[in-house]
């Protein structure tokens, strides 16, 4: 079984590289949907691991931003301005 730190920042670094395209093609609507379905995947691989499934579906409060997530609405308020 490999570790769950491994498993997540291969999950990461995909979508980091996935985001990146999104932006450079200036599609922020999809670099947005491509970062919500990195925390949905994140917190469902996490609770597979932990054997906690039977707390599936886990939300993330809409305050709460994953790194990507927060750097998507940076750019979009960038270049909105």
């Amino acid at each position: 079984m490999t570790r769950l730190i491994d498993d997540l920042n291969v999950l990461h670094d995909g979508y980091v590289e996935a985001v990146n395209l999104a932006v450079a093609a200036d599609d922020l609507d999809r670099a947005d949907r491509l970062a919500a379905e990195y925390d949905e995947e994140a917190i469902t691989m996490i609770a597979v691991h932990e054997d906690r499934t039977h707390l599936l579906p886990i939300r993330r409060p809409r305050t709460a931003d994953s790194g990507l997530r927060a750097l998507v609405r940076r750019l979009t308020a960038s270049r909105a301005a």
